[in-house]
């Protein structure tokens, strides 16, 4: 089987933090960590596949320390783990306060996304830094979670009603 290394599929991004990018809190508006963990992680994803790739969940995000005016974040993407079509991508932002230079891990995630193509046989991950052996290395806890938690699911959409609200 191939495999890559997990720094073969890091995807790096930054973005320095605007006055249009605050909320009433002057922190970083949560949609737009959001949308930045998946453009970052879908690349990472697509490093391994290298065929379309579709986010099949944002499984977990741990919101650390905020971020606010005058910081810098450093989104980091890699992938953590592959399933037969499924891709499990690690993402974390690190802050950095522009004007001390002081550094600070603001936020983890975890992202699943999936191939779309049936047949595809996807290559295995090799973690080559202390980190992504650590990150990787609960990999198949977390995806046993996660099939436990799309059975729950797929049970709870069952149950959701599709009717116009004003509809009894």
């Amino acid at each position: 089987m191939e495999t890559l290394k997990c720094s073969e599929t890091l995807s790096i991004s930054n973005h320095r933090v605007f006055s249009s990018d605050l909320n009433e809190h002057d922190t970083v508006f949560g949609g737009k960590t959001l949308m930045t963990i998946d453009d970052n992680s879908s690349i990472a994803a697509s490093r391994v596949a290298r065929i379309e790739t579709v986010t099949a969940s944002i499984d977990q995000v741990n919101f650390i320390l905020p971020f606010g005016l005058q910081d810098s974040m450093c989104t980091e993407s890699y992938v953590s783990g592959v399933g037969s079509r499924s891709i499990e991508v690690f993402t974390k932002i690190i802050g950095e306060h522009l004007k001390t230079g002081k550094r600070f891990l603001g936020l983890t995630c975890f992202s699943t996304f999936v191939v779309t193509d049936k047949e595809i046989v996807l290559p295995g991950v090799v973690p080559d830094t202390d980190e992504a052996e650590y990150v990787c290395s609960g990999y198949h806890d977390r995806q046993a979670e996660r099939l436990e938690k799309l059975m729950k699911q797929e049970q709870f959409n069952k149950n959701i009603s599709l009717k116009f609200p004003w509809q009894k």
